[in-house]
């Protein structure tokens, strides 16, 4: 049967009405419980990439922020350059536009959270933010500070640095340790311009935070996962190592092939696990910043299980793109409120899983062990003491599938 077309004067409605129709939402007031960050990129995001031109129009930080408090997402982040044009950063320009922020932050009830620079899309960054040119470089360390005094001003409490121009396209073009030297230049630069501005205004010293991306804008990037960022931060080329920590992101970690919840964990041992970016895509694949739990919910609740195990309490901040099939009215009905109710519903089901009896049974029996042997360097006795539990292995994956299904609660489909 055919169906008829639908009026163009309809079809917010219709998304609308088929919106509420699938149910699960959580009131804003529920929604900023949670310390949820809404990105102005994200939402700014107009559909454009290498081969796709925008979608939807341009968007201020106004009515982003306004959006945001209307969902019920208490946090905003931003580049410097996403509300202030190059050209006037350090201006009385600049001073103008915060100010402006700043109020309607306050209007709203939102708080700004954290803020980055932008050190990869303008062309003076063609060789990255460290590069041969000592100019550039003093260029890159006047950028972060200056977002330094941007963050404090704001009453921010986060600055992550994403150095994803630092690399390079053709090999033998750069030495990669200068480079990393000079990258650790302008992390000083930050850290010792925050001790400053903190001392004056009185407040606490931000948390420094690098995100690695294994793959773009550089064919070969130095410093491409959590890792490498870890190494970096403990190679003594930093003066203040104990402010610098993590961002890691979800896809980016996933993007290489690499377990992200594995990352995370070797970041909370490190101690530098500060900030977290959530989104969701596929291995080995373009960086496509899908919403929180449309790919991977499974893996995405055994990420919050960790989290929420080593008491977690930073930022999840939602580093997505909104599809370029989203239409604008779409991304502030559909896409934000949808993204952050996944995420509370599978960090609160992960909160289940936590006090599951079958899960803490099976984790404790795994814990013990079986019977000890006689002889303790026996390698065929430990086998045959524990063969029978390592199954529980199975088990409890199974019984996370259960739970994520609500097979648990008896939730069963008819066989005909």
């Amino acid at each position: 049967m055919e169906t008829m077309p639908i009026p163009e004067s309809q079809q917010q409605a219709l998304v609308s009405r088929l919106m509420k129709s699938c149910g699960g939402s959580y009131t804003p007031q529920t929604r900023r419980k949670y310390f949820i960050s809404g990105p102005q990129w994200a939402a700014a995001y107009q559909g454009q990439a290498l081969f796709h031109a925008p979608t939807r129009p341009a968007i201020g930080f106004e009515e982003i922020i306004q959006k945001y408090a209307e969902i019920g997402i208490g946090y905003w982040t931003t580049h410097d350059t996403d509300v202030i044009p190059t050209e006037a950063i350090g201006t009385e320009v600049q001073a103008e536009i915060v100010g402006r922020i700043k109020k309607v932050l306050a209007d709203n009830g939102v708080e700004c959270s954290m803020v980055t620079t932008e050190t990869f899309h303008h062309a003076v960054w063609a060789a990255g933010p460290a590069a041969e040119a000592s100019g550039v470089r003093e260029y890159a360390k006047y950028r972060v500070r200056n977002t330094v005094d941007i963050g404090h001003e704001l009453g921010a409490s986060f600055a992550v640095y994403w150095p994803g121009s630092l690399g390079y396209y053709v090999q033998g073009a750069i030495d990669e340790t200068d480079s990393l030297r000079w990258y650790a230049g302008a992390i000083n630069a930050a850290c010792d311009r925050d001790i400053e501005v903190a001392k004056q205004k009185g407040r606490p010293t931000l948390k420094h935070c690098l995100e690695a991306k294994p793959f773009e804008p550089q064919a070969e990037i130095l410093l491409p996962t959590s890792d490498a960022m870890l190494a970096f931060i403990a190679s003594g080329l930093l003066t203040h190592p104990e402010m610098v920590g993590l961002n890691p992101e979800y896809l980016h970690e996933l993007m290489w092939g690499g377990a992200p919840r594995a990352v995370l964990a070797r970041a909370l041992l490190a101690g530098k696990l500060f900030h977290f970016d959530i989104n969701d895509g596929y291995r080995l694949k373009h960086d496509v910043d899908i919403g929180v739990g449309l790919v991977n919910p499974l893996d995405w609740l055994n990420v919050l299980v960790l989290l929420r195990s080593h008491g977690y309490q930073g930022p999840f901040n939602l580093d997505y793109k909104p599809p370029r099939t989203t239409s604008a009215f779409g991304v502030f009905e559909v896409s934000f409120p949808t993204a952050v109710d996944r995420f509370i519903t599978l960090w609160e089901i992960a909160g289940e899983v936590m006090t599951d009896p079958i899960i803490k049974e099976a984790t404790d029996a795994l814990k013990a062990g079986g019977p000890a042997a006689a002889d303790p360097h026996d390698a065929e006795a430990l086998t045959k003491a524990n063969r029978e539990l390592l199954t529980l292995h199975e088990l409890i994956a199974h019984r996370l599938v259960q739970i994520l299904l609500g097979l648990h609660r008896g939730r069963v489909f008819s066989i005909v």
